[in-house]
């Protein structure tokens, strides 16, 4: 069984691993841009910025990649 806390962990290192210089730059400019995300350079999905979910103040369960709140809702 998976405690919630490893599930965190998990999730915390898929997410360490999709953040390359180009999704870095990308998330960079939307928050400058005070834009709510931005277009994944690698999978042309949308991605919320860290400062978009933090304004939304709870953790969604989705695990975001930019999750301000450390999945804290992530099911495992």
């Amino acid at each position: 069984m998976i405690t919630p806390s490893a599930a965190r962990c998990q999730t915390a290192a898929v997410t360490a691993l999709h953040q390359s210089a180009q999704v870095m730059q990308a998330h960079a400019h939307a928050q400058d841009a005070g834009e709510p995300g931005y277009v994944d350079p690698e999978t042309g999905l949308f991605v919320m910025t860290r400062q978009y979910l933090l304004d939304r103040g709870t953790c969604c369960g989705n695990a975001c990649r930019h999750c301000p709140f450390d999945h804290v809702n992530v099911r495992p």
